[in-house]
């Protein structure tokens, strides 16, 4: 097998090192990049001194997208910059690829639809890369709220909130993408992760309002702190789901909290804890993920486009459905900016 990586960064390192781990020397790996300034790093993104990306992992190399293409990969990984997602996916779509998009899909709407249209109509297999839905925090979480284990929802709040110059310490914050404007950054963006799993557990909102903006003195030119206030249907009952995201919180925390009727649930996904309490304030479940390891969830997540790729069983996000996060990452945005709740019913 073949695949062409675009963009190797922290995420398309990982992926590098995750695809040769489950597959060794069974696939060949391309990269197209113009820059070739990225360091080589571990898995604890800590900086490997006196190596190179292309001998460490048998890279071949392209500087032009086109040359790249011609030598037909089967697949191509897009983890360049959120606002230079959408001409990569298009052309590698376009040469026939199949696609893995990192998250978000893109920075705007513009092209989705092209997009969208182009891999459902060449049969294209296309995935972005949503890989919480892989924590087994979160896929106990959806088990619970299926069984209704806590009756009827009621309400439901989640955070995600870590300090930004911590995220790759090997780099100057303020020249990542997360920091600016014009490559797609953001906290809504960047953290577009809890927006996801949020969609999947409650559906699309039918309206979102938004709060916040840049706030703390960090140097970016993106908000880097927000409220986000969803208003979803569940069930045929209204459930206001709310979401805080910050680049500033020391320690980081990454919860979610689901009120019922019947009881409620507490995750932790830093804690890797899932607490169940009923009417009484009793729990009646404490389950605890000890010893899971963050890039199981990539390793999981490849896995299933590898299998995808040969048949079974199929994206788990789609495309299609990856513009349903992006257009409520999009709305709060629109929100942050004029102040009025955005209506997604339409």
């Amino acid at each position: 097998m073949k695949i062409l990586m675009v963009g190797l960064g922290g995420i398309g390192q990982r992926h590098v090192r995750n695809l040769r781990t489950l597959m060794g020397s069974e696939i060949e790996i391309l990269a197209f990049r113009f820059r070739n300034n990225s360091p080589v790093l571990t898995d604890q993104l800590k900086v490997e001194e006196g190596s190179s990306l292309e001998e460490k992992y048998a890279i071949r190399v392209y500087a032009d997208l086109d040359q790249a293409l011609a030598q037909k990969p089967e697949a191509v990984f897009v983890c360049n910059p959120s606002s230079l997602h959408l001409p990569i996916a298009l052309k590698a779509a376009q040469a026939g690829c199949h696609l893995f998009i990192e998250k978000p899909l893109s920075h705007n709407f513009e092209q989705v639809e092209e997009l969208i249209n182009l891999v459902e109509s060449r049969n294209i297999k296309a995935v972005v890369g949503y890989q919480m839905r892989f924590h087994p925090c979160l896929q106990r979480l959806h088990a619970l709220i299926q069984e209704r284990s806590i009756g009827r929802i009621l309400t439901v709040r989640a955070e995600v909130g870590e300090y930004l110059p911590g995220w790759h310490t090997y780099e100057d914050y303020r020249q990542m993408y997360a920091s600016k404007q014009e490559l797609g950054g953001g906290v809504i963006l960047s953290q577009i992760h809890e927006l996801d799993y949020l969609y999947w557990l409650f559906g699309l909102p039918r309206s979102i309002y938004a709060l916040g903006g840049r706030l703390s003195s960090l140097e970016v030119n993106v908000e880097d702190t927000v409220e986000i206030l969803m208003d979803c249907n569940v069930d045929s009952s209204p459930v206001p789901v709310s979401l805080h995201l910050d680049y500033v919180q020391r320690p980081p925390a990454r919860t979610c909290a689901v009120i019922g009727d019947a009881g409620k649930i507490l995750v932790d996904l830093r804690a890797l804890t899932v607490d169940v309490f009923d009417t009484q304030g009793n729990c009646v479940e404490a389950t605890t993920y000890e010893g899971f390891q963050r890039n199981r969830m990539f390793l999981d997540e490849l896995n299933y486009f590898l299998a995808g790729l040969k048949g079974t069983p199929g994206p788990l996000v789609s495309v299609r459905e990856a513009a349903q996060s992006l257009r409520m990452a999009l709305a709060a945005k629109e929100s942050l900016a004029t102040g009025k709740v955005i209506d997604l019913s339409r």
